[in-house]
């Protein structure tokens, strides 16, 4: 594979707006549908909100009125953004990929799970419960803790958005929901500060990019101005 074929990698610092996010990263699958453009890994970090996917019930939006709530069309139920998670927006052609949407969902998982592994950290999966956990006990007790999620939509085989992976967020910020409608006492929210490890938000990119070459195949720096431009247009 010569590097224009490598999946463009995007690290956007700061806080990115959700609603121009969305909008430049549909706008980029669209095109990548359309044969115009390649294949996109986006990283980023928004303010503090929610997100309420294709399965969400309004029950679980505990405090309505804590955080703007978006309506998003990717799968799973409500989920929590902001400062400390990192966001990446995956826009991968499934079409190049045997349009295997089981094996593709398996691979961002397996992709998750090799950056925790780098950190000495044992990411899982559960059956029934989507997204990454990790089990934690303790004297007389044990709990499972999702430290990333997952949520993608496809149109015309192309993916978009992608996963929420935990590096210091505020926890208590998801005490607002309940997470990817999953409330018992025995499942929590975790991230990596909170599991004890000084991990900076440079480390997890690191981390992610690594294992998503792994999982993926080869990724190149993208160029960014089309992307700063098409924000600075829909900001």
């Amino acid at each position: 594979m010569n590097d224009a074929d490598a999946i463009g990698w995007i690290v956007t610092p700061g806080l990115v707006p959700y609603e121009p996010a969305v909008k430049a990263m549909e706008a980029r699958a669209a095109a990548i549908a359309a044969g115009e453009a390649g294949e996109l890994v986006w990283l980023l970090e928004h303010p503090p909100l929610y997100t309420a996917g294709v399965s969400a019930k309004p029950g679980d939006l505990l405090v309505p009125d804590r955080f703007p709530v978006f309506q998003t069309g990717r799968g799973g139920q409500f989920t929590y953004h902001g400062p400390g998670q990192r966001v990446a927006y995956v826009m991968i052609d499934l079409r190049k990929r045997g349009r295997d949407v089981t094996k593709f969902v398996a691979d961002l998982e397996r992709w998750l799970i090799g950056a925790l592994a780098r950190f000495n950290v044992t990411g899982e999966v559960r059956e029934g419960r989507v997204g990454v956990w990790v089990e934690r006990k303790g004297p007389g007790w044990s709990r499972e803790d999702k430290i990333a999620a997952i949520g993608v939509r496809l149109r015309k085989w192309v993916s978009f958005h992608g996963i929420a992976f935990n590096v210091e967020p505020d926890l208590e910020h998801f005490s607002g929901i309940t997470p990817c409608g999953i409330s018992a006492p025995q499942f929590g929210v975790t991230s990596l500060v909170d599991l004890g490890l000084p991990v900076t938000m440079g480390d997890a990119d690191a981390a992610l990019r690594a294992s998503f070459e792994d999982v993926f195949g080869p990724v190149r720096d993208a160029p960014f101005p089309e992307f700063a431009q098409q924000l600075e247009r829909m900001t």
